[in-house]
Order: C-alpha cells, then sequence, then structure tokens
C-alpha cells in the first residue's frame, strides 16, 4: 500500500524520483559541492580584468554610469541616460557595490558570480529532478565557462545563471504544492531575470512550460489539457511582455538571418571555445558521448521534465535567427544550455549498480578538474597580454581624446585575442574618449556626443585589417591611419595591428611600444628629423 501511495507521490511530483536510502557518492556530500561551486570561481581570481572579449568596452559605459555627472572629462565626450530595459542585469549590480568596492573590483566580483551561480543553478535542478545529483550532471558544469560567457555577453550569462535558479525554484514549489506561493512570487522572479537580461526571461518560460506540461500530463490530463493547464501556471511569468512593448516600441534593430544551419552547426562546436581547438572540441567529444550513451544504454533513461525541456530548447534554437533587433548571435548563446540540460537531464534509475555510478562520477570528477585547470591557465595567459598592453595607459593623460586601432584577421582563429574592446578600459582608468562603444538603439543606454571624431567614435571603427574583409565594414589599416581626423584626437593607440607603412604616422611621435603595438601622440608641427624620438616602454607591468 506504501509502494502504490509512493507512486503516486511520485507521479505527481510530490516526491523526488528516488528515495533517499541509498548512501550518497562522494561528489553528493555538502562539502563536495561546495567545493565544485567554489573551484568553479578559480578561473577568474587572478585576472584583475576578467579577460571576456566585450567585457572591457561594457566596463567603459559603467564607468560613463558611475561618474557622469562628477566628471567633465566623461561629459565631453558621452550621454547617459537611465531606462528600464531587458539589459541591466551587470549595469544595475555594478551601480551598487561600485561606490562601495570600486569599479574594477566590483565587475570583477560579479563576473566572478557568474559562473558560479550557473554551477548552483544546474546542481539545483539536478537535484529537484532527481532527489540526488547524477554523475553525469557534473560533466554538465564546465559548461559555466561556455563560449557565449568568454565572449563577454555579461548581463546575458548573468541571466541564464538566474534562469537556471529560478527554474530550481520553480520545480521545489511544485514537488511541494506550493502552487500558489509560486504564483505570488514568480511574477517579481520573472521580472527580476528579464531586467538582468531578456534571453534570460526567454528561457526561463521554456523551461517552466516545458516542466509544467510534463507535470500536468503526469497528473492525467492528456496533452491538448496538459498543454493549456501549463499555459495557465505560466501566466505568472508573463509581467515582463508589457516592459517588451514599453522598450521595443522606442527601438530600432533589423531581425534577420533565419535558420543559417552551417552557422549553427559551429556554433554548437564552439561551445566551449577557448584557447586550444584540440581541448576544446575534445572536451565536447566527450559531453556528446556522454549524452549518446545516455540515449542508447539500456541502463540509463531520460527525466521526461528535462527531456522535454532540452526538446524545447533544442527547437527555439532552430528557430532564433542569428541577429534579433540588431543583437548579433542571438541563436549561438543558447547552443551551451542545451548540452547543459541535456547532461542534467541523465538519470540513473534504482537498480544500475552503484559502481557504474561512481565510475561515471569520478570520470565526471576529472573532467571537471582538467576543464576548470585549462581555463584558469587559459585566462592567466590571456591576463598576461591584457597587463603588457594595457602598460600603454600610464602614458594617456585624463581626459585624452584617443582614439585606438585594434587589429585583427578577416577570420578570427579559434583562440580569440580578446582585444577588440580593450580600448574601453581608457574610459575606466583615465575617463578618455574611446571609439569602441556600440551604437544599437534600445540596448546601450549610452550615447556617443563627440561629433568632432565622427566618423571614429563607436564601434566596430576601432578594428582594422590588413586589407578589405568580405561581408565587413572594418577598415584597412592603411584607410584608417590616413582618414582619422587628426585634429579630433591627441592620442592614437595601435594595438597589434597588422603591418602597415611607416608613412602613415610620420605626424604621429611614438611616446610608448610594446612589441608590434605602439602608442601615438598626435604632433600638430611636423617633427623635424633631429627630434628625440621615445623608445617607451617594452615591459610588462608587475603586479
Amino acid at each position: 500500500m506504501r509502494d502504490l501511495k509512493m507512486a503516486k507521490g511520485v507521479q505527481q511530483g510530490h516526491f523526488h524520483p528516488r528515495g533517499g536510502d541509498e548512501p550518497r557518492h562522494l561528489w553528493e556530500h555538502p562539502a563536495a559541492l561546495a567545493a565544485l561551486v567554489l573551484l568553479s570561481a578559480l578561473p577568474l581570481l587572478w585576472p584583475d580584468v576578467p579577460p571576456l572579449l566585450d567585457l572591457p568596452g561594457h566596463m567603459g559605459r559603467y564607468r560613463v554610469q558611475l561618474d557622469l555627472e562628477t566628471s567633465a572629462h566623461l561629459r565631453r565626450y558621452y550621454a547617459f541616460e537611465w531606462a528600464l530595459i531587458g539589459n541591466l542585469g551587470v549595469d544595475l549590480l555594478v551601480q551598487l557595490l561600485a561606490p562601495a568596492i570600486g569599479l574594477e573590483p566590483a565587475v570583477k566580483l560579479i563576473i566572478i558570480l557568474i559562473p558560479v551561480l550557473t554551477v548552483i543553478g544546474l546542481l539545483w535542478v539536478a537535484f529537484e529532478v532527481h532527489g540526488r545529483i547524477p554523475p553525469t550532471s557534473l560533466f554538465a558544469l564546465p559548461l559555466a565557462y561556455n563560449f557565449p560567457f568568454l565572449f563577454g555577453f555579461a548581463n546575458f550569462a548573468l541571466s541564464m545563471a538566474l534562469a537556471l535558479i529560478a527554474f530550481a525554484l520553480w520545480l521545489r514549489l511544485a514537488r511541494l504544492d506550493r502552487l500558489w506561493l509560486r504564483a505570488a512570487l514568480f511574477p517579481l522572479v520573472a521580472t527580476a531575470v528579464w531586467v538582468a537580461h531578456a534571453f534570460g526571461w526567454g528561457t526561463l518560460g521554456v523551461l517552466a512550460f516545458s516542466a509544467e506540461l510534463v507535470r500536468q500530463y503526469d497528473r492525467g490530463h492528456h496533452f491538448i489539457a496538459s498543454g493549456f493547464r501549463a499555459a495557465i501556471h505560466c501566466l505568472t511569468l508573463t509581467p515582463p511582455v508589457a516592459l517588451i512593448l514599453l522598450w521595443r516600441s522606442e527601438a530600432s534593430g533589423r531581425t534577420t538571418d533565419w535558420f543559417n544551419m552551417e552557422r549553427k552547426l559551429e556554433w554548437l562546436r564552439m561551445v566551449l571555445r577557448d584557447r586550444w581547438e584540440i581541448f576544446d572540441v575534445a572536451s565536447l567529444v566527450m559531453v556528446s558521448a556522454v549524452i549518446a550513451w545516455a540515449m542508447v544504454s539500456r541502463r540509463l533513461t531520460y527525466s521526461r521534465n528535462l527531456a522535454a525541456s532540452a526538446l524545447f530548447l533544442s527547437i527555439v534554437f532552430v528557430l532564433l535567427p542569428r541577429i534579433v533587433f540588431g543583437s548579433a548571435y542571438a541563436d549561438m548563446r543558447l547552443a551551451p544550455y542545451l548540452f547543459a540540460i541535456g547532461l542534467i537531464a541523465i538519470r540513473f534509475p534504482e537498480g544500475v549498480a552503484r559502481r557504474l555510478a561512481a565510475a561515471i562520477g569520478m570520470a565526471g570528477l576529472a573532467f571537471f578538474g582538467v576543464r576548470t585547470a585549462g581555463t584558469t591557465v587559459s585566462m592567466w595567459l590571456y591576463d598576461r597580454v591584457y597587463d603588457r598592453e594595457l602598460a600603454a595607459l600610464d602614458h594617456v593623460p585624463e581626459g585624452a581624446r584617443l582614439v585606438s586601432f585594434v587589429g585583427r584577421p578577416c577570420v578570427e582563429p579559434w583562440a580569440m585575442s580578446r582585444l577588440v574592446h580593450l580600448p574601453g578600459l581608457a574610459i575606466v582608468r583615465r575617463q578618455a574618449f574611446s571609439n569602441d562603444q556600440w551604437f544599437m538603439a534600445g540596448a546601450q543606454l549610452l550615447r556617443v556626443t563627440y561629433a568632432k571624431g565622427l566618423p571614429f567614435v563607436g564601434d566596430p571603427t576601432q578594428i582594422i585589417t590588413q586589407r578589405r574583409c568580405r561581408w565587413e565594414v572594418w577598415r584597412p589599416v592603411g584607410l584608417a591611419l590616413a582618414t582619422f581626423p587628426r585634429e579630433a584626437f591627441d592620442y592614437v593607440w595601435l594595438i597589434t595591428p597588422p603591418p602597415f607603412d611607416p608613412a602613415l604616422t610620420k605626424d604621429l611621435r611614438p611616446i610608448w611600444r610594446s612589441g608590434s603595438s605602439v602608442l601615438y601622440r598626435v604632433e600638430r608641427e611636423p617633427i623635424s628629423a633631429n627630434s628625440e624620438t621615445p623608445t617607451g616602454n617594452d615591459t610588462r607591468p608587475t603586479r
């Protein structure tokens, strides 16, 4: 009789699908779980500026939002006006923390928290669905350092971490049959996730609907009725719809590049892209092998709850265009989470040999350790490059009119340089002008007002190449150096530029040099042949 009651409880979501009588494995102990969460922060502990590609540009915006009212330098170049948009997660946290601990420490703390919260979310969702932490879940944890996060989509990554945590709470309240409490809480929860980034809110909606659909079906409703009931429950997630209508009614931006399956396959291949292609692709092969093995194995099953979530997210991934409202890489951002949900969906039914689960768990811990170590080394190497290049800012005065040109190839190698938005730190550290800020209506609250510097005032004018690249608007280095308005700028910062004709810089005086990178001062008078040329600084700064 008790077994029948338990079975009914499991079906209706009142109990975990597995009992708690089995001894816990090593990785399931609270101390081990806490260690996994803390170790997920390790790769970002050393760098003073987290080396995420877009992040320095975002940090420039944070400096403007914090100090515009008190800085005459910043007011010469920028304007900033707060508005409620679905892209404010890190911005608001910086506004809260930076006055107390400083901008750069605040950004570092917030960025460290993103993979930590992602790991917490994945583990909590796995526990709510399975009643314990399946060993295959350990393979999902390194996906916290996914390509969209390393690309610097900070608000997006924060919102996805919050969406996973919110989804775990959604599942828990349903399991405890606290549906009225869930209905009361989730308008606020959904709005908070949306404010962080609208993509996280959309993902939360997909996850919540798929889970509720399965729950309603398990309660004995047919499929169509289950879908209707799930939609009713998910109405609690809809308050941000009104905010979206207000937000996008005043914003433009095209939505295009639908069903580009070739690019979508590339995004799937790049979910762990960092520095070493063989290492990153081999890691993805291992993750994929775990998922495929669970699909064909007779000893393992899938949680129908999370399997439905993975299916729904896969459909969204296929349907999403590459560019949404002018924001690129919309579909790419979802790719890592397809793998993560697929991994935590794997279930070890009762009767599966404990020795097998232990072996998979040890393999998962090893995978987590190797990926964490690799990412830590990669971040350290990127940090060395950042430190070397940022030494140029020691020679830039406060409020300088600085134009920067960052070299890149037409086809980026697997290990992206992550220097494209490094000039944004000139705003952070010197309150200087930087021509790397974005122009996306409705997506950014910062506006560039320095008309004298046109057209070299915003992204992507800071990018230079050796030759004209097909389908790109980037200028070749020769064209950029020949046409930027000398009268509008006092300094020119070349960061790892491609080879160029030295005659293009005959009116520029080098004041710092490191490798191929050079900081020039624009000379208003011709430089005589006998004038002394500073040797610059070719040393790496110490910490």
